[in-house]
């Protein structure tokens, strides 16, 4: 299947799950996730309508954004690393990582000396899985106060990578519990979850993702 054809089944897989779970389609941004991708291929994204891309590496995010313009709007979602922040900023629309306080302050400091305000996602290792980066929940809602309070950063909601699974039923636990932590948080700015992948996005939207992040499902598998 091309490109397009791949993103007209996750359309119809979207709507779908929108339906299942009551609510508006537009209530879902879906994310191709164009990591090890060539730029031709982004480029029939595109070209079939897809605007929305994550990148893993900020080196991949310098070197495909520019050459795509302000066509395309791009999403950092890999572990930011504090010498790239500098690099980052400027190029990302949405940053899903902000994994600590640290990065959270630096990120801060550098926007403001850069002039920009980083728009960001809070993120929670919600499954506690040692390989992933994030926030426990309990130490989201400890920052919280302090990460909002940042003069430079703009909280718009928290984001997961729970532990794989085969099985999209065993990861509702997480993406529910994720949900359960932001509304019990009770800031109305932090509308976004992003949270799913090409394996268990539907199960994700039934749980309230607002951001769904697509790779393999609209380019392949990774080469």
């Amino acid at each position: 299947m091309s490109i397009s054809e791949n993103l007209q089944s996750i359309e119809s897989k979207i709507v779908a799950a929108c339906q299942r779970s009551g609510r508006e389609r537009d209530e879902v941004q879906l994310i191709a996730v164009s990591k090890t991708k060539p730029l031709d291929l982004i480029q029939d994204a595109v070209s079939a309508g897809q605007l929305h891309f994550g990148e893993n590496r900020v080196q991949e995010l310098v070197d495909k954004q520019p050459q795509l313009g302000d066509e395309a709007q791009w999403h950092l979602i890999g572990h930011l690393q504090k010498n790239k922040i500098r690099k980052a900023l400027p190029l990302t629309d949405l940053l899903h990582t902000l994994d600590s306080i640290e990065l959270a302050r630096q990120v801060s400091r550098i926007a403001g000396e850069e002039g920009i305000t980083c728009r960001a996602l809070v993120q929670v290792n919600i499954s506690e899985d040692e390989a992933k980066y994030g926030f426990s929940a309990e130490a989201a809602q400890a920052a919280l106060d302090e990460l909002l309070e940042l003069p430079h950063i703009e909280i718009r909601g928290l984001m997961t990578i729970p532990k794989f699974d085969p099985d999209p039923e065993a990861t509702r636990i997480h993406f529910a519990a994720l949900r359960e932590l932001r509304d019990s948080l009770g800031v109305d700015q932090l509308a976004e979850l992003s949270m799913g992948m090409s394996h268990d996005f539907g199960v994700a939207i039934e749980e309230g993702a607002t951001l769904v992040r697509v790779g393999s499902a609209i380019f392949g598998a990774r080469g």
